[in-house]
């Protein structure tokens, strides 16, 4: 155990916002449940990235909050020039 320490202790680096969401496979579940909700719904989609990018961009939208997001990452990077464009509202 004390040579897994760092290891185990490794979300702790990051800020105190995020290290809820590290540490749990909830988000994973919750994307996992809600595929397959779907599917039982819709029954065909023409391909399995579009389910996945259907599931995953809904998510986003509604629940933006539960991801770190870019702005939130972006100071414990060394580097200047990752960036994203603002977010539209849709």
């Amino acid at each position: 155990m004390d040579h897994a320490e760092m290891d185990v202790l490794a979300y702790m680096g990051f800020p105190q916002a995020h290290r809820t969401k590290l540490h749990s496979t909830n988000p994973i579940e919750r994307l996992n449940g809600e595929i397959k909700r779907r599917t039982e719904v819709v029954g065909i989609f023409p391909n399995e990235d579009a389910i996945i990018l259907l599931e995953q961009n809904d998510e986003w939208a509604v629940q933006r909050s539960r991801y770190m997001t870019l702005e939130t990452v972006a100071p414990l990077s060394d580097d200047p020039l990752v960036s994203l464009p603002p977010v539209t509202a849709a």
